[in-house]
């Protein structure tokens, strides 16, 4: 596995992967407007030289948000998205992020699991922040030592 940031020429890929994670996914363009973004990171896991995985964080100031983390349905469990986790909190370590925050699914637990390994802590809860289905947002944070 190869991890190497995205660029304009992945957003088609991308925009690709989202359909196949997501009930509402980003459209190409906002894929493009993202990857064009200069406060957003985004990382792709490439296998074989197709992607696997992506993961993005914006930065503003000391504080980074995790926008996406998503894995092709057929490179599930094989540490994909693990991988992508640590690529980005090194990023947020060598960046001097104070913190580092997401939502996810309330009832996506592998990723909550996966987020808990790496010291995201549950600090809130946003209700009926997803569609497709209906569901709340448990907001994390991993706060980084100084």
């Amino acid at each position: 596995m190869t991890i190497r940031p995205l660029s304009i020429f992945d957003a088609a890929e991308m925009a690709e992967m989202e359909k196949q994670c997501f009930s509402l996914p980003w459209s190409y363009q906002a894929v493009k407007g993202e990857l064009q973004n200069p406060a957003a990171r985004y990382i792709g896991a490439f296998t074989g030289g197709k992607l696997a995985g992506y993961a993005g964080i914006q930065v503003v100031l000391d504080e980074g948000h995790i926008t996406n983390i998503a894995t092709a349905p057929e490179t599930r469990r094989r540490g994909v998205a693990d991988t992508l986790m640590r690529a980005l909190l090194a990023f947020a370590a060598e960046r001097g992020l104070a913190f580092v925050t997401l939502e996810v699914r309330e009832g996506n637990i592998p990723a909550r699991k996966l987020y808990e390994k790496y010291g995201f802590a549950v600090v809130g809860r946003r209700k009926g922040y997803y569609d497709k289905p209906k569901e709340d947002a448990i907001l994390m944070t991993r706060e980084f030592s100084k």
